[in-house]
């Protein structure tokens, strides 16, 4: 997989440059709860939610490890049918973003707690068009809601966190709606967890589900 090598490389040459947060920038960090949250579901149920943060392998993995999800899914959303292919998406002309879908049952997890997660451990939300040595429209942070109640709880908490300067620079998160999502490719379905001693994964992601577990244990979910 060229992209591979190329994500790869990226991450050694920060490693010999040693920069500082060349990956996580400033996430890793608990943030405060989201102050207009939806309540939890007096009944299971399933709902959908639509996030992108860069590479989508880091982005599922965290999913994958929150209690209350039922299944992530890597993919691309912001584009068209016909372009939702990672060789065309990784031009950065589709309109995609690398994107995961979540499937969650609200009576145990809340659509906030989602957002807390995504914007604490999933990814730096500062970052424009990139994450890290990742490059590219494809790679930018989105919020793709599904209802104006997640786009309500989503703009207002991206205002709630501006306010309280919990980063240095201000949150570039897109909120969007959701027109489509579309799986990617098979190969990239739990690529983490299929791939854990790959130096991208070992360096990138598998330091997001340990600040995951660490952070927000009553939300981990170890598998």
């Amino acid at each position: 997989m060229f992209r591979t090598l190329i994500r790869t490389a990226g991450m050694i040459a920060c490693l010999l440059l040693g920069t500082v947060g060349c990956y996580a920038g400033e996430s890793f960090k608990a943030l405060p709860p989201v102050a207009d949250d939806a309540r939890l579901a007096t009944s299971k149920g399933q709902q959908t939610a639509v996030f992108a943060g860069g590479c989508f392998w880091g982005i599922q993995a965290v999913f994958q490890h929150v209690r209350g999800v039922v299944k992530a899914t890597s993919g691309y959303s912001g584009g068209e049918k016909k372009t939702a292919e990672y060789e065309m998406v990784s031009t950065g002309e589709t309109g995609h973003a690398e994107s995961v879908q979540v499937v969650y049952d609200p009576a145990q997890v809340t659509y906030g707690q989602l957002l807390r997660v995504f914007f604490s451990v999933g990814h730096d939300p500062t970052q424009l068009n990139r994450q890290g040595p990742d490059v590219g429209t494809q790679y930018r942070s989105v919020i793709f809601y599904a209802s104006d109640e997640q786009k309500q709880i989503a703009e207002s908490y991206i205002t709630q966190l501006n306010k309280a300067k919990v980063f240095s620079s201000p949150i570039v998160t897109q909120v969007v709606p959701l027109r489509a999502f579309y799986p990617a490719e098979a190969y990239h379905q739990d690529y983490a967890a299929h791939h854990p001693n790959q130096p991208y994964i070992v360096y990138n992601d598998a330091p997001k589900v340990a600040h995951l577990k660490e952070e927000f244990p009553d939300l981990y979910l170890g598998k």
